[in-house]
């Protein structure tokens, strides 16, 4: 699934949007708004928030997001908690992407 979003989000990314070849990755994107969206970046931290929108360059928008952060170096550390809002993240930062949906519904996003 992580895959498949990051694939479909990369399409997306690089499409020109008045392209007819365009509208599958368009739809399939459709499908993830509004839904709970984690996002891990490459210095550790996460972001669990709902999908807003993706831009032409695959920066990922989330709302009401909230940030998971390591509060130690040591392998079993607790994690930080902050509450952010709405929150850009560029895709040079993106290290991995789930979304949160039934199987039913991880299975129509493949298609």
């Amino acid at each position: 699934m992580e895959q498949e979003v990051g694939e479909c989000l990369i399409q997306l990314g690089n499409s020109d949007v008045s392209n007819s070849s365009s509208s599958d990755p368009v739809t399939r994107v459709r499908k993830l708004l509004f839904r709970r969206m984690l996002v891990g970046i490459k210095d550790g931290r996460f972001f669990l928030g709902t999908f807003h929108c993706l831009d032409k360059q695959g920066n990922i928008i989330l709302q009401d997001t909230i940030e998971y952060r390591s509060t130690r170096r040591s392998s079993p550390s607790p994690m930080e908690q902050r509450c952010l809002g709405l929150v850009l993240i560029p895709s040079s930062c993106q290290n991995s992407c789930h979304v949160d949906c039934s199987v039913e519904e991880q299975l129509s996003l493949l298609k």
